[in-house]
Order: C-alpha cells, then sequence, then structure tokens
C-alpha cells in the first residue's frame, strides 16, 4: 500500500467521533460486512474515556503527528466505517479538516503510482492507486485493494470510498449511504446511554481454517458485535456473539468462563486486572453469547501501559 493510502487508513484506524453521536443498525448497509464507529469527543468528555482517549492519542496520534505533521486530535471529529461485499469499504469522517492538512493529503497523494482529479457536478473528489511499497507499515483495511477515492467537498466531512459509484452517492447525499432496516442478515449494533467505540463483523467471510481458540470461535459463529462505553465512570466492554447453535453458544459460555477463571487466577497477573477479570459476565440466551466487563479508567491505563 502506498504512503497515501496508509495515512488515509490511519485515519479510519484512529477510532473517533462526535458530530455523529453513535449508529444504529439503520445508519449501514444492510449487507455489511463489517463496521466501526467511534467518538472522540465523548472520550475526551467523559471521565472514564478519557483513559481510552489518552491511550489513541499516545499510540496512534502522535505516530501520525510525528511522520506526516496532521494533528489528527485537533482536526478529527468522527468516523464512521463499513465495507459491503463486492463494493468495499467506505469512510466517513467527520471534522474541521484544515486547508494545511488538506494540502499535505493532496501532496501526499499526487506521489503516489497514480492520481487524479474527478468532478461529480461541481463537486471534487480525488483517486490514489498505490505502487505496493508501504515500508515497515502495516496498516491495512479490509475493503480497499491498494485504491481510494476521497474528497473534502461535503462540509466538515472526508469521504473515502473503494468505488467510484460509492463516493458519487456519497457527494449526492450529503456523506451518507442508503440503507435499509429490513434485511434479515443486517449486522446487530450494540447501544448505550454513552457509547465510545461500536463495532462488528459477519464471520462468514473470514479465514477459518486455521487451528485453536480463535478459530474455532470464528467457525462456530455468524456474527460479533462490540461495544465500549462509559458506564458509571468506568469502561464498559461488551461483546455479543451470535453462534450457528444454541447448544454452540452454551458450550463457548462454558469454554470462556472456565477460560476466565484460570487467568483471573494467574498469580503472576497483575492484581488489579485478576479484579477485573473475576468480575466479567458471562450470559446465553438461545444462540446469543453476551460477554460483559467493567475497568476502572486506571486499570485500563495500567493494562494498556
Amino acid at each position: 500500500m502506498h504512503r497515501t493510502l496508509v495515512f488515509l487508513a490511519c485515519l479510519a484506524i484512529s477510532v473517533p467521533a462526535n458530530t455523529v453521536a453513535a449508529i444504529d443498525a439503520g445508519a449501514l448497509p444492510a449487507n455489511s460486512a463489517w463496521y466501526l464507529h467511534a467518538d472522540l469527543g465523548a472520550m475526551k468528555e467523559s471521565t472514564a474515556g478519557k483513559a481510552l482517549y489518552r491511550w489513541i492519542e499516545k499510540e496512534i496520534f502522535s505516530e501520525v503527528k510525528s511522520e506526516a505533521g496532521i494533528d489528527l486530535a485537533q482536526e478529527l471529529a468522527s468516523v464512521t466505517a463499513f465495507s459491503v461485499p463486492g463494493d468495499g469499504a467506505v469512510m466517513v469522517i467527520d471534522g474541521r479538516i484544515s486547508e494545511t492538512t488538506r494540502d499535505k493529503l493532496l501532496a501526499i497523494s499526487a506521489a503516489a503510482e497514480r492520481f487524479e482529479t474527478l468532478k461529480y457536478g461541481d463537486q471534487t473528489y480525488y483517486f490514489v492507486r498505490g505502487d505496493g511499497s508501504h515500508g515497515d507499515t502495516h496498516a491495512e483495511v479490509s475493503g480497499f485493494d491498494g485504491e481510494i477515492y476521497f474528497s473534502f467537498d461535503v462540509s466538515e466531512k472526508l469521504l473515502l470510498a473503494a468505488k467510484k459509484e460509492q463516493m458519487e452517492a456519497l457527494l449526492e447525499n450529503g456523506g451518507r449511504l442508503e440503507t435499509n432496516r429490513q434485511h434479515p442478515g443486517a449486522l446487530i449494533v450494540l447501544t448505550a446511554e454513552q457509547s465510545l467505540i461500536q463495532a462488528g463483523m459477519d464471520t462468514e467471510g473470514f479465514d477459518t481454517d486455521g487451528e485453536g481458540f480463535q478459530s474455532n470461535i470464528l467457525r462456530n459463529t455468524k456474527q460479533v458485535a462490540l461495544m465500549i462505553a462509559d458506564a458509571a465512570d468506568e469502561l464498559s466492554f461488551e461483546a455479543l456473539l451470535i453462534a450457528t447453535e444454541p447448544d454452540t453458544a452454551q458450550s463457548l459460555g462454558s469454554v470462556i468462563r472456565g477460560l476466565i477463571a484460570l487467568v483471573a487466577f494467574d498469580e503472576e497477573m497483575d492484581p488489579g486486572m485478576a479484579e477485573v477479570i473475576r468480575t466479567a459476565r458471562v450470559d446465553v440466551d438461545d444462540a446469543a453469547l453476551k460477554l460483559s466487563i467493567s475497568v476502572s479508567p486506571e486499570s485500563f491505563t495500567a493494562a494498556m501501559d
């Protein structure tokens, strides 16, 4: 992937939002394979969310700023990303993207293997194809195969799409795509009063040929939904897994409870983290398995460090 795509990918991987407070299933194309939405504004404002924000700032924002001179923390407001099989990925990044940042992104893009300036009516968008060289950077986003269409021409948004048709639809509709709430295979979206990060995926398209615990979980599930929220000044982590059969969900629940018990009483584990894991709750209802953990900001910071 060319440097351009790496930096644009970092914008999405950086996890942010503010203008868009949360999403629900109706905000996504019904046949989405995966989605990510995050609220950087809420992270900054909430007691628990500040710890998550500081980690993102330290691990991602600082690196992008040192390499590209782009201050994501100052300019980003939100990211909503999803991918549709056959069409590829779409990202809508809300924020006041400065003229300086636009110029830097365009300068990086102009050095790509292929760079084009295109028009849709009176709106401008760009096409970039990478040359496959990205040094030791391994930023990859499923749904972008070495090329991206992007535009700044919707107010306070940076739009990115894998296909020309997607980009023109985004420009036509102010940064949105038409969705269908009634699709039977629509992904589950977990919500909360103060959700910070929402994500989910359809596991059907994932490689499950490998061996081990992770592969067995994917092989026996249909969907996974994740959420991090601020709940009573703690970070609440919630995962919902839809198994192929109710018996599978019960078995996976037993396995996860056993792993939690083994890890929680590991004498070498930090006492604070052990206490967090011991409070984990696993609930099974038919084919749905729900895992919930609450973590104090201090415990989260210690774990990330």
